[in-house]
């Protein structure tokens, strides 16, 4: 590895790094990335499990991807592509009822919610129009660099004003609407829509995804929204499959990098943040190595970045101290499986891969109640007893991910608290993966008869294998008190720091976590400005 100085340094190999470190470099800069571990990808990878069973191992689904970086790094060019499974989800239930989600197609969509609810077919339809109004805002809120809060000049008042322009262009209806999804709990704002707890249900899942809220949680509505913000090939809130699993794309976007002249190193963990002259000014190696550069771009998240990369010298302490208190915990457990062969639902029986059902992406989260039990023990320290899970079988859609007539299985699941009352991760790991296994047995029965091999991880493991502080897939909450000006801490939301030269290219930075992009496209733009005005 060359140790001459280069502009600029970025911390992690994961998407937002990669993209930080694209935009740069076909600015015209010396751009070097720096990955812990031995591939590239950080947390969006595909990695082998058992022989011929490939996972997306960590992220798992794409939909949040902004256009303009798919267009930019010539993503579709280099073989980047999404497949949507239609129908696109499958709800089981207890009693023996299903419900398949049809996008694409309304007629099947309203036949399918009637199932549970006559009135809930026109009150989702109206539910879908209302958060589709909101689209051009929230696409322009990604976008946009938060301003300072408090405000401190011209600049950040003229900031708020635009804002709430576009708020106020809303109009009265979708204002109070906007509004009442940054602030009201998930189960409030499904009360008003809906009459069945299965559709509730349906929705308030989406807002449970990595966070440490439940349902009847203030501001947990937000996180649906979050969820929603995405689409796939022109189709707004549509989810898929990336072919070759979403390590292809941190795969496509490093060929991307590299073309574009910058150098990526894997196997080369960060200690530490260089400070000369009161400037981010290189970096040290585990193997203590010095690395030299006009600045350094972390996409580690803030606590590592801020806590653990830098000396507290080189920091404000008030900013220190609204790092420390940034809420961080993890909640998720991921659980990856090679199978012999597909579930055989109770509620449709058969394994034929060529049947809609089990494309769909599946889901075990059957009623509100059932949401808010599953948070309930997260709460007091436990893994749920009775858990949420998210899976999908991608490898019905893709085989290059299973040897033939074989599977792959990939199951996310709340709520996995990193902070154990009892017992530490590496002790129950494998118990509450057969507590999650059993639970989708209540459902398929053949399913643990069909697993070959089983790949576990904790947030503890996520914390340990890809660097994610207590196991946070987003970085950081992303609850309304934890985004936009307050991303990570208040008056810092703009990629910046108080330590000259160091930036934030996370999804610990505005807008947050998924794999969209938003927050590496963001950063290099504040870079480059920067650059300009010195």
């Amino acid at each position: 590895m060359s140790r001459s100085k280069v502009d600029a340094i970025v911390i992690g190999g994961g998407h937002n790094g990669l993209i930080a470190a694209g935009y740069l470099a076909k600015a015209g800069l010396k751009v070097t990335v720096l990955e812990k571990r031995s591939i590239v990808g950080g947390a969006c990878v595909t990695e082998e499990i058992a022989p011929g069973f490939r996972v997306s191992r960590t992220s798992y689904v794409s939909s949040l991807m902004l256009p303009e970086v798919i267009r930019d790094f010539r993503m579709v060019e280099r073989g980047y592509e999404v497949m949507i499974p239609d129908p696109s989800s499958f709800w089981v239930y207890p009693d023996g009822r299903y419900f398949l989600t049809h996008r694409a197609d309304p007629v099947k969509q309203r036949e399918e919610i009637s199932k549970f609810s006559t009135k809930d077919v026109g009150a989702f339809e109206r539910f879908d129009q209302d958060l589709m109004r909101l689209r051009p805002l929230l696409d322009d809120i990604m976008r946009t660099t938060p301003p300072k809060f408090p405000p401190v000049g011209i600049k950040d008042y003229w900031s708020y004003l635009r804002l709430g322009r576009k708020v106020q262009a809303l109009g009265k209806k979708d204002m109070r609407h906007f509004m009442e999804l940054m602030m009201a709990s998930s189960a409030e704002y499904l009360d008003k829509r809906f009459e069945s707890t299965e559709m509730k249900a349906t929705i308030a899942t989406s807002g449970t995804v990595g966070t440490g809220v439940g349902v009847m949680t203030p501001g947990s509505a937000y996180v649906i929204l979050h969820h929603v913000m995405g689409g796939v090939n022109g189709i707004p809130g549509a989810w898929g499959y990336v072919r070759g699993g979403m390590g292809s794309i941190t795969k496509v976007l490093a060929e991307a990098c590299k073309e574009w002249g910058v150098e990526i190193h894997t196997d080369s963990q960060v200690e530490k943040v260089l400070v000369r002259n009161g400037r981010a000014s290189g970096v040290v190696l585990k193997n203590g190595d010095e690395l030299p550069s006009r600045m350094v771009v972390s996409n580690a998240d803030p606590k590592r970045t801020y806590l653990g990369f830098v000396d507290s010298e080189h920091l404000d302490p008030e900013f220190l101290e609204d790092i420390r208190k940034f809420k961080i915990q993890g909640t998720s457990i991921k659980v990856n499986c090679a199978l012999s062969e597909l579930p055989d639902w109770k509620c449709l029986p058969g394994k034929d891969p060529a049947a809609p059902h089990h494309q769909a992406m599946f889901a075990i989260a059957p009623s509100m109640d059932y949401l808010e039990e599953a948070f309930d023990d997260m709460k007091y320290g436990r893994p749920s007893r009775r858990p949420i899970i998210d899976g999908n079988i991608a490898s019905v859609m893709d085989d290059s991910l299973a040897p033939k007539g074989k599977h792959v299985m990939s199951l996310f699941v709340q709520y996995a608290p990193y902070h154990l009352k009892e017992g530490t991760w590496p002790e129950i790991r494998e118990k509450v993966a057969d507590v999650i296994i059993d639970t989708i047995a209540e459902y398929a029965p053949n399913i643990k008869s069909a697993i070959i091999a089983r790949d576990v991880l904790s947030p503890w493991d996520l914390e340990q294998q890809y660097g994610l502080t207590e196991g946070n897939i987003f970085h950081g909450e992303i609850t309304p008190d934890q985004i936009f000006f307050m991303r990570p801490a208040p008056g810092w939301a703009h990629y910046r720091c108080p330590l000259r030269g160091l930036y934030l290219c996370g999804s610990g930075a505005h807008p947050g976590g998924g794999v969209m992009g938003g927050p590496g496209m963001n950063a290099s733009r504040e870079i480059l400005r920067d650059l300009r005005e010195l």
